[in-house]
């Protein structure tokens, strides 16, 4: 499947948006604030959850929150309709039949990098969880409908926690179904690494490939089994009582990366190769997917790499035969694509967005 066109209405700062797609990369460049990150965000809303940016629907929307948006795509001959009603919560059909937002994740492929997360092996870990879950939905399409299932006994569990419920059988069946769904997204983030590491390619002078590891802190989050899992959270309960919340399970999990000969942490490396880290990573994922469709995201990324990197990227890029979307803020970033990309200039005026394709 490949995604041929899609269009936005309401959407951020456009009104309206039609666009073309084919396999070949398109590069859009334009001022800072000119909606060319609006565009990729589209993108990413066709895939399970809140998009690049995690922003709530309602404030999507480009006339003020409240005022609703609507994105249309074709896929082959399949047509996505997403969209935020005024006063309602965000809406996802398939062919005219509404359907859950984890049914998006058997048809496309979306792996995004945006600017925040160049702070990711520094930030808090559940931002590199969060990043390790995009990257495990891409080969597994199961798994956003797993940790949904996950969080909401979690959630129910905490709230037993939290208002200091003692009876064991409340929790037995909350705990069987945290074990169970739990079992399986713990081997789903395993398996997710093995397949990116594996499909790494040794480039020291670009793209350094890394040791990826599931760490499990405290809460020996890189269990498999079910009847493990469910026992730990039946032994904790005296201590997760007392705290309120749930201290063990796959939702402690943390994402390590070591590179190069020294094996040096990502953490401590300097800000170009952790940039450079994380290109490998979401290159070497896409590689990982070479009979799926897949879609690349990729906002700002060119703007602190120098030229040679980029001239690597771009032809990375071109062999993995992926719909691939990159900004920048101007058109000289992209010139070592030559004629193997596309290009969109952006520009804004009266706060409404407009699009020119350059030859």
């Amino acid at each position: 499947m490949t995604l041929d066109q899609i269009s936005l209405a309401q959407f951020r700062s456009w009104s309206r948006l039609e666009l073309q797609i084919d396999h070949k990369p398109i590069a859009i460049h334009g001022p800072n604030g000119s909606g060319k990150t609006n565009i990729l965000e589209a993108v990413s809303m066709l895939a399970p959850g809140r998009g690049l940016r995690g922003a709530p629907a309602p404030d999507q929307a480009r006339q003020a929150k409240g005022a609703g948006w609507r994105i249309r795509a074709q896929i082959d001959d399949h047509q996505i309709d997403t969209t935020a009603p005024p006063g309602k919560n965000r809406q996802v059909s398939l062919d005219d039949k509404q359907v859950p937002q984890t049914a998006l994740a058997r048809l496309l492929r979306i792996i995004w990098l945006v600017p925040s997360m160049d702070r990711l092996w520094t930030d808090p870990p559940d931002t590199r969880r969060r990043f390790l879950d995009r990257l495990t939905l891409s080969l597994f399409p199961d798994h956003a409908e797993l940790a949904l299932t996950y969080e909401k006994a979690m959630r129910e569990r905490n709230r037993l926690l939290r208002d200091q419920i003692n009876d064991p059988g409340w929790y037995r069946a909350l705990e069987g179904q945290m074990a169970q769904s739990g079992s399986t997204l713990t081997a789903n983030r395993i398996g997710a690494l093995a397949a990116i590491m594996a499909a790494q390619r040794y480039d020291p002078g670009g793209f350094p490939a890394a040791t990826l590891s599931l760490l499990p802190g405290e809460g020996h989050a890189d269990d498999t089994h079910a009847d493990s899992i469910a026992a730990r959270l039946a032994e904790m309960r005296p201590r997760d009582l007392a705290a309120g919340r749930s201290l063990t399970g796959p939702h402690r999990a943390d994402l390590g990366a070591h590179w190069g000969p020294q094996e040096m942490p990502a953490a401590l490396s300097s800000t170009g190769e952790q940039k450079a880290l994380l290109l490998s990573l979401i290159l070497a994922n896409a590689r990982a997917l070479p009979d799926q469709p897949v879609i690349l995201l990729l906002d700002e990324v060119a703007a602190h790499l120098d030229a040679d990197r980029r001239a690597r990227l771009y032809d990375q890029i071109v062999d993995l035969k992926a719909q691939t979307f990159l900004t920048g803020t101007g058109a000289e970033l992209f010139q070592s694509f030559g004629s193997r990309a596309r290009r969109l200039e952006i520009g804004k005026t009266d706060g409404q967005s407009h699009c020119s394709e350059l030859p």
